[in-house]
Order: C-alpha cells, then structure tokens, then sequence
C-alpha cells in the first residue's frame, strides 16, 4: 500500500501541524469566549439578585417603621413641642432619604390605586372624585405602594358625571 500524502501538504510536517494548532486555537478560543460570556451573564445575575434583596429588605424595614410614622405624626398633632416636631422631621427626612414617599394630600385626585376612601360626600360642586382630608398617610417606595392613604373623598352624586372609581 502506497500511501500518498495529502495534496498542498508537503510530507505532512509543519503545514500539517499547523492546521491542527490552528483549529486548537479556534476551538481554545470558542470554548473561551463562552466561559466569559456564562461568567458576565453570572455577574448581572448576582447584581440584580443583589438590587432585589436589598430592596426587599428596604421594604421590609420601612413597612415595619410605618407605624413610629403614624405616631409621630400624631405626636407632632397633639403635642405643641419643638422636640417632638424635630425627632418627626429628623425620622421622615431620614426615610425619604431611603426612597419613602408620603402618599395623599387633599385636594389631589382620588386615585383608587394609591388611597383607600374612607368616606364618601356628595357634592355638585365637583367634576371628579377628589380627596378632601387624609385620616392616615399612605408611603410609597418608588413604584411599590408600601400602604394606601386613607382619605375623605368628595365627589359627584351617585346621578352625576362620575368619572372616577367607584367608592
């Protein structure tokens, strides 16, 4: 048996090895890029995972802290003391600095999605559902609502042009 070599190789010396080191490397250099690609996918993984706890326990902590709010604010209605009015100011502005938003005002639109109506008074001087009075704050934690505010809503009668939720 006479074998002859393969054509544009020469005697099957360096050419030959060459392509085999060439296709090594090819192979090397796939096998690389997918280990750093799974390596980058698993660094985002583990910060988003991360963002997700944290945010978790942001929420957990500042659920927990909604009642020293209410008592603050209760404290800061009830009691004419400068010390009281300070602590209140110090403890919300230390929360808002965490991402806590107060929910509810009066005058603002009822929004059935972010204020839980209490009440509810007839009125032909309004177009819309509107809150009147906030009995209790509702927070906000970016787009979470931590707690709806409970409010006294005035709106159109039952007969009118109602255009909000019903209450």
């Amino acid at each position: 048996m006479n074998r002859e070599p393969p054509p544009n190789t020469g005697s099957g010396g360096p050419g030959a090895e060459a392509d085999q080191l060439r296709a090594r490397l090819a192979e090397l250099t796939a096998d690389l890029q997918r280990v750093k690609a799974e390596y980058d996918n698993y660094r985002k993984r583990v910060r988003r995972d991360r963002l997700a706890i944290r945010e978790i326990a942001v929420v957990n902590v500042l659920t927990g802290l909604l009642p020293v709010l209410d008592a603050a604010d209760e404290a800061r209605g009830q009691w004419n003391d400068p010390g009281t009015e300070a602590v209140a100011r110090v403890l919300e502005n230390r929360l808002a600095a965490l991402g806590l938003k107060s929910v509810g005002e009066p005058g603002e639109p009822f929004d059935p999605t972010a204020h839980e109506a209490l009440t509810y008074t007839p009125s032909d001087t309004v177009t819309r559902p509107v809150c009147t009075a906030v009995l209790r704050h509702g927070y906000r934690l970016g787009d979470r609502l931590l707690r709806p505010a409970q409010v006294c809503v005035t709106g159109p009668p039952a007969g009118g042009q109602a255009t909000g939720a019903a209450v």
